[in-house]
């Protein structure tokens, strides 16, 4: 999860703006690794969780729900003395990050949400966390569990197969998961299986809202149905050809021109001198005309299906 500073008020200059973004996704990493901890409320913020590769927790430990995670961002962004504030998460992060806006409308100002969650898990999706808890229960991070993990993450044409070889972000993905602690990750899951349906209070968030999705997802049908219950007015949607759900991974580039005319909605403009740069790999022609459109990533955000397509 990604937690960005106020970023209605911060400098018109796009190059202090992209200086200020690499600070804020730097102070991103430490929330990661103090919602890594998983501690209790009330949040307590120690020195030694300030840092990636939190330790693994005592299964003694209260085992906090969907709720106690987004409150303990508040405690968060308290903590480091932000005020109103921009979210991005993937998936059950970006369920979290939904789940915060609506308890906290006056903290955010905006939501970027990659392959979103909303609604209660499926029996399907219930039982699939299950064996997942299982695994890493009797046999920690195993092969098998890492392959069911990466199956949620990446499409097939990154993941490989007999003849082509999975790609360096699944690699580097791979050595992640060896780095997470079994114990931590469990209860993350069980915290994400007892996740209660947040679709009601969709119709009631005012923030502006940009939703990414691959069309390989496997939450691929929850995205177009949360897309589907939030204010026309506010939201966007923008799916991604041959793409698994860490679209912020697999192509970045499909999200470059989205964003850039999503943060025109809060006065953030290229630079004219920039015209003659290199641009993102996607040209204008890619994208929607409905994106493109001032209404669309301006003031008033409307619902759009954009698919984006891999060849540039």
């Amino acid at each position: 999860m990604y937690v960005l500073r106020q970023i209605c008020h911060v400098s018109k200059d796009y190059f202090s703006v992209l200086r200020q973004l690499l600070c804020y996704f730097t102070t991103s990493a430490y929330i990661i690794s103090v919602l890594q901890g998983m501690r209790s409320p009330p949040l307590e913020l120690p020195q030694e969780f300030l840092q990636l590769g939190a330790a693994a927790i005592c299964p003694d430990e209260y085992v906090p729900s969907a709720d106690d995670l987004a409150d303990q961002i508040i405690e968060i962004l308290n903590y480091f003395g932000l005020g109103a504030v921009m979210c991005m998460g993937v998936t059950a992060g970006a369920y979290i990050l939904t789940l915060f806006a609506m308890k906290y409308r006056e903290r955010v100002v905006g939501l970027i949400l990659v392959s979103p969650l909303c609604k209660a898990p499926s029996w399907t999706e219930w039982f699939y966390n299950k064996v997942i808890s299982n695994l890493l229960y009797f046999y920690g991070m195993c092969s098998l569990l890492k392959e069911c993990l990466l199956q949620r993450y990446f499409s097939k044409e990154v993941r490989g197969n007999a003849e082509v070889p999975e790609s360096e972000i699944v690699q580097a993905c791979r050595k992640l998961l060896d780095e997470r602690k079994s114990t931590n990750v469990l209860r993350f899951l069980h915290a994400i299986n007892g996740r209660p349906d947040i679709t009601k209070g969709l119709k009631r968030l005012k923030c502006r809202t940009l939703i990414f999705v691959g069309d390989s997802s496997p939450f691929h049908s929850e995205a177009l149905y949360m897309t589907s219950k939030l204010d026309r007015r506010f939201s966007a949607l923008v799916e991604v050809q041959a793409c698994g759900s860490m679209v912020t991974e697999e192509q970045p580039h499909a999200m470059l021109i989205p964003m850039e005319y999503f943060l025109m909605g809060y006065g953030l403009y290229r630079p004219c001198q920039l015209s003659g740069s290199p641009r993102s790999p996607l040209s204008p022609s890619c994208i929607s005309p409905e994106l493109l459109s001032p209404e669309s990533m301006g003031l008033k955000l409307k619902p759009i299906k954009t698919r984006v397509s891999v060849e540039v």
